[in-house]
């Protein structure tokens, strides 16, 4: 019996600490691409969120203390620590309990194999709730005097984005993480692993090159989404926005010769596009698998009471 009683909790911290762990090291990897907006720093693609949001999901509102140790240590970083820094912190782990609590309302499946989930993931899990950390982040330092209230607009914009490409990227790649399972079927496999290196290279060469090649990653994450779901279309969505961010901090490629702000709004339609197009098509395509096995399983099951019936019923 003690136990017992004592394994709910134990397992309880144990995973707590792993959700702050991992918000803390993808945080400081994250940090290593912010850019300078206005004077504050900001990510592009902040993977934090997303480990949030799908902790939340898989283990419920009880690791949310993880969520605000994380985003401690990762504002403790940045520079000393000070009661105000609390603020930064009680956004962003409001965000994505807001975001768990809305997905959770609308009937969310983790599978992401409805259209509606996919829909709710981006709107409810993405772009709505990070509303609430951008604006209080951005806020705090505002009255913190480290930013002018003329400025707050540009920072929230950026902080927004970063938030939200990070439910968008980070949160359907978790999601697929039982999914990717190496089966016996062999070519299957290698397809897989030859979508991925076909991603990598056509990514790095789009999001380098002088010419406007962009648009040349999108039947790479068609492909991905059609064959694979999930499994394919998560993992090429993060391969495609990483490179995409290097380049931009680079300002190589499609990104040269621009302002920092044309470069952000650049990036971020890139990378939109790029999770909508091989979250939702992912969706579709499992929905509409498992709409056609449903069909098939109702045709087998017809069939054979059709063949237990005696021979003059099935004649009539």
């Amino acid at each position: 019996m003690r136990t017992e009683q004592w394994r709910g909790p134990a397992t309880t911290l144990l995973w707590i600490c792993a959700v702050a762990l991992a918000y803390a090291v993808t945080g400081l990897l994250g940090l290593i691409q912010r850019v300078e907006v206005e004077g504050a720093s900001v990510t592009p693609l902040w993977l934090p969120t997303g480990i949030a949001l799908a902790a939340l999901l898989r283990f419920g509102l009880r690791i949310w203390p993880g969520i605000a140790v994380g985003a401690g240590f990762v504002v403790h970083t940045l520079s000393a620590f000070e009661p105000v820094d609390l603020g930064i912190v009680a956004g962003n782990t409001l965000a994505p309990l807001c975001a768990y609590a809305l997905l959770r309302r609308t009937g969310f499946r983790a599978e992401l194999d409805r259209l509606r989930d996919g829909l709710a993931l981006v709107f409810l899990g993405g772009l709505l709730p990070m509303l609430i950390s951008a604006t209080i982040g951005t806020g705090v330092i505002v009255l913190d005097g480290g930013l002018p209230a003329a400025r707050f607009w540009p920072v929230w914009w950026a902080w927004w984005a970063g938030d939200a490409m990070g439910v968008l990227v980070g949160t359907p790649l978790l999601l697929a993480l039982p999914m990717l399972r190496i089966g016996r079927d062999h070519l299957r496999t290698a397809e897989w692993a030859a979508m991925l290196v076909s991603t990598t290279v056509v990514a790095e060469v789009a999001t380098r090159s002088e010419q406007s090649l962009l648009f040349l990653v999108f039947p790479l994450l068609i492909w991905a989404a059609v064959r694979f779901q999930l499994a394919g279309a998560a993992p090429c969505t993060l391969i495609v926005s990483f490179l995409a961010i290097s380049a931009a901090i680079d300002h190589d490629g499609p990104f040269a010769d621009h302002s920092l702000f044309q470069v952000m709004v650049n990036l971020q339609a890139l990378n939109g596009s790029a999770a909508l197009t091989g979250l939702l098509l992912a969706a579709l395509v499992t929905e509409q698998n498992n709409i056609r096995r449903k069909v098939e399983k109702a045709c087998e099951e017809l069939a054979e009471l059709v063949a237990t019936l005696p021979r003059g019923n099935r004649d009539a």
